[in-house]
């Protein structure tokens, strides 16, 4: 990756108090299969309906494009945090509420994206989706616990990779929390 002194931060003309809305990144992690797009989806979907701007990038769909050339390494999966994060940052600061449901195994990843945001000034909340990885293998709506527990996947996380839970999230929700709708409206209560 090429970085440089070279470089110099370009600041547009509109500040951010002329925005019409403040944006936020709501970073919601946890296992394959625990919940964290539903519940994105939820969010969106009231945000919007309120002229609230809001947008999801979810982890599958980011692979697809922007980080379709990463892997599943620790180093690659760093990377497609480091990014992500990056892009969620550029988005809040125009304004858009940014859901980000990504499994982000590794709590430095997650930490470091914490900081950029710090030093933007642009609110950060992380929401743990703790949803045990009996409950998420059950649901397996992907198919991939099943790949994994037969070795046609490896380093996936919580079975052959280790997920590293967050230390002080925001909030926790747990299956116990109740439907989308109600995680939903805790998360949107971070945003108040």
């Amino acid at each position: 990756m090429a970085t440089g002194n070279n470089l110099t931060w370009h600041p547009g003309a509109v500040a951010r108090g002329d925005r019409p809305s403040r944006g936020a990144t709501v970073w919601l992690t946890g296992l394959s299969g625990s919940g964290k797009s539903t519940v994105a989806v939820a969010c969106e979907t009231r945000l919007v309906a309120f002229e609230r701007s809001a947008y999801i990038l979810d982890g599958d769909n980011i692979r697809q494009g922007l980080n379709g050339d990463l892997g599943f390494s620790a180093a690659d999966r760093a990377e497609n945090v480091r990014r992500v994060g990056h892009l969620a940052r550029l988005m809040a600061d125009a304004g858009i509420v940014v859901f980000v449901p990504l499994i982000s195994p590794y709590r430095a990843d997650r930490d470091a994206v914490r900081v950029i945001h710090g030093a933007a000034d642009l609110p950060f909340f992380e929401v743990f989706v703790d949803t045990p990885i009996d409950v998420c293998e059950q649901r397996d709506p992907k198919g991939l616990y099943a790949k994994a527990r037969a070795g046609e996947i490896t380093g996936f996380t919580g079975i052959d990779d280790p997920y590293e839970a967050p230390v002080q999230p925001e909030l926790v929700l747990r299956p116990s929390d109740g439907t989308a709708e109600a995680m939903a409206s805790a998360v949107l209560a971070l945003l108040a």
